[in-house]
């Protein structure tokens, strides 16, 4: 068996039990073994101003090589004001950037929302994806994940509990991996 494809974890919430990090968890625990997630810190990464780019960070570098080295990337987030919190937002704009250096362009990526509200995070999918294709990411169409209800999904050790819910995401997981295959550049 070849080496698994390195997935760059990029979860939008800092909050330490939070159910997007649960989620990015269980996703990796649901993922064939031929996709090995990794979550991605970002809740450290200054905001990205470009007077810095002279002397950047060590934060924006450690990312960038990080994400530019992965094969892929798997956005999980929650939806704050019907769009992308701006930890993320920002992780998007340092990945992105200085111009021409852009270590999102190519990536196959998905992205998965939550909310404890019905409809899922579909906003911050809309705009999320929005920026991406703009970026040249090959961001997965289908099948969409927008995970409403998510608090009733946990158990209080932070596991997920719905069978449907697994199956589903084990479902998302194999064609994540169809997709990682088709725009890995491996």
């Amino acid at each position: 068996m070849s080496k698994p494809y390195q997935v760059a974890v990029l979860v939008g919430s800092l909050r330490k039990k939070s159910f997007n990090r649960m989620l990015a968890n269980a996703l990796a625990q649901l993922a064939p073994p031929t996709l090995a997630l990794e979550i991605v810190e970002i809740g450290e990464l200054p905001f990205y101003n470009d007077d810095l780019e002279a002397n950047a960070p060590a934060a924006w570098l450690a990312v960038r090589r990080y994400v530019a080295e992965a094969d892929a990337v798997l956005f999980v987030t929650p939806e704050y004001n019907r769009s992308v919190p701006a930890v993320l937002k920002n992780a998007v704009d340092v990945l992105s950037r200085p111009f021409g250096a852009n270590a999102l362009r190519g990536k196959p990526a998905a992205v998965v929302t939550t909310s404890p509200g019905a409809m899922g995070g579909f906003g911050a999918s809309y705009h999320l994806r929005q920026s991406l294709v703009c970026l040249g990411v090959n961001v997965m169409a289908v099948p969409e994940v927008y995970l409403g209800g998510v608090a009733a999904l946990f158990g209080d050790q932070g596991l997920l509990t719905n069978s449907d819910t697994a199956k589903f995401l084990q479902q998302f997981t194999a064609a994540f991996l169809q997709w990682v295959e088709t725009f890995s550049k491996r």
